[in-house]
């Protein structure tokens, strides 16, 4: 618990009173490599910490395709966002890569402490934005650059990312095949 209030608190501050509130509500879990967090088509939850671990955001089209989204490396915060917002359905499934060790908790009494604590609501502020920005980010890198210098920035993101998982998990988040990973790789190896 010590390591989520002190990812938080490198965010935003958090009061003791804010602190002893949040960890009544975070249960620790271990999910096994290849275990959901969310699946796609249900309702979100809950939230998560990923104190350890590897999972990864992605969805599938009508083919049967996955696409990577986002990863997420421990210490990290999970969840379907949109999901837990809108009440709607899931649409990009949340899985882990690796074991992780996840703190959760219910979204809605999470949503019930923002109410209660100014310092938690700027918290939950502050991570949204980050998110969104994050999320343009990557808009704009998968638009304007090309996979060279995308597979650059992942593993300046993510170091050591590409050696702890498969190799097309790393080409489709960067939006490429397989073969084209190992064709951007060779180059690179050569220079």
């Amino acid at each position: 618990m010590k390591e989520l209030v002190a990812y938080l608190n490198q965010i935003s501050p958090l009061r003791q009173d804010t602190i002893q509130s949040l960890s009544e509500l975070f249960i620790p879990t271990i999910l096994e490599e290849n275990e959901f967090f969310v699946k796609e088509g249900k309702y979100a939850q809950g939230i998560g910490f990923l104190e350890t671990g590897i999972a990864r955001a992605f969805f599938v089209n009508k083919e049967g395709k996955e696409y990577n989204k986002q990863f997420f490396v421990g210490p990290t915060l999970i969840g379907a966002y949109s999901s837990l917002l809108t009440k709607q359905k899931n649409k990009i499934a949340q899985q882990t890569l690796t074991e992780c060790k996840i703190w959760k908790a219910p979204f809605h009494d999470i949503e019930l402490l923002y109410t209660k604590y100014h310092d938690f609501e700027r918290l939950g502020r502050k991570i949204a934005e980050h998110y969104f920005l994050e999320k343009e980010k990557k808009e704009i890198e998968m638009a304007l650059l090309d996979a060279e210098k995308r597979y650059l920035i992942l593993r300046e993101e993510f170091p050591g990312l590409e050696m702890k998982i498969p190799q097309y998990h790393i080409a489709s988040y960067l939006g490429i095949s397989p073969t084209q990973l190992s064709r951007v790789r060779n180059k690179m190896s050569k220079r």
